[in-house]
């Protein structure tokens, strides 16, 4: 098993590298630093979510996508963070030099990518195409924390995973839940 697990430090840290000399510089950074930024937060998937909230056909889609952030926060930051504990790569090694600083020191899984799957994940329940669009932006937001090395690509990997789960889960439920709602509302007008 140790065996395993140095292949993929090396496989991870190796992309990191390879990222770090052929990509980084001048104006790329500071297009994946903003786009890196989307994701802080939750806050792009937050204010989508409640837009869509304002419109009868994307409701539950919003409510979906809140749902799913909830998840992906407690499900990721709240235990598997604080249970993995996973050094930042460039706190583990000096040659990485991070272009954003991360809001908390844990590495596994990526929160950008995980909220940021869970909510397209979520849209996609309902709404295919646009749904399709905003995994794209999560795609966007994952590659973003590798090129700002603050993340490995097996943590960018594991939050895209959780993610799509939290945001299928946080489908299931809002579809159950509102048609139980539209259920009990339709026996109490009858």
């Amino acid at each position: 098993m140790e065996v395993f697990l140095d292949i993929v430090r090396q496989f991870d840290y190796s992309i990191l590298v390879m990222i770090s000399d052929h990509l980084r510089g001048g104006l790329s950074d500071t297009v994946w630093t903003v786009i890196t930024s989307l994701g802080n937060g939750g806050a792009l998937w937050i204010v989508a979510a409640l837009v869509l909230l304002f419109f009868r056909k994307t409701r539950r889609a919003g409510a979906a996508m809140l749902v799913a952030l909830l998840i992906g926060l407690l499900v990721g930051n709240v235990l598997i963070k604080e249970w993995v504990m996973r050094p930042r790569p460039f706190v583990t090694h000096a040659d990485l030099i991070a272009l954003v600083d991360p809001v908390d020191q844990w590495s596994f899984p990526s929160g950008h990518t995980l909220s940021s799957f869970a909510a397209a994940t979520a849209l996609c329940f309902f709404h295919r195409k646009s749904g399709l669009l905003a995994c794209l932006v999560a795609a966007l937001i994952g590659f973003s924390r590798l090129y700002a090395c603050v993340h490995y690509p097996t943590d960018v990997l594991a939050g895209m995973l959780i993610g799509i789960l939290c945001g299928l889960a946080a489908g299931w439920i809002t579809d159950r839940v509102t048609d139980r709602i539209h259920t009990i509302r339709l026996r109490k007008g009858a």
